[in-house]
């Protein structure tokens, strides 16, 4: 299916080696945008780091979503928040 990577610390992806039995693997960033309370949020992103996802330090800090901004749903924007997190997938 697919693999995400994180950068070296020079910021530079070491891709496997490719073959030409292998499919090429390319990477793409995937932008990741969660909306809902701080409560909500937290959980949220908890639970990506225990299936090992991402780091919780990977995510932006929370950002307040102005009212008219808010979601469709999300109590009218009443203590909306959005989070941010930017992951580099390998595809094939």
């Amino acid at each position: 299916m697919f693999e995400y990577l994180d950068p070296d610390a020079s910021g530079a992806f070491n891709l496997p080696p490719s073959s030409p039995s292998t499919p090429q693997i390319r990477p793409e960033r995937v932008r990741h945008m969660l909306y809902g309370s701080l409560a909500g949020i937290d959980r949220t992103i908890k639970i990506l780091h225990t299936y090992g996802y991402a780091d919780p330090n990977d995510w932006s800090d929370p950002i307040p979503v102005p009212p008219s901004r808010a979601e469709t749903g999300l109590s009218s924007g009443v203590g909306t928040w959005m989070v941010i997190l930017t992951k580099t997938l390998l595809l094939e």
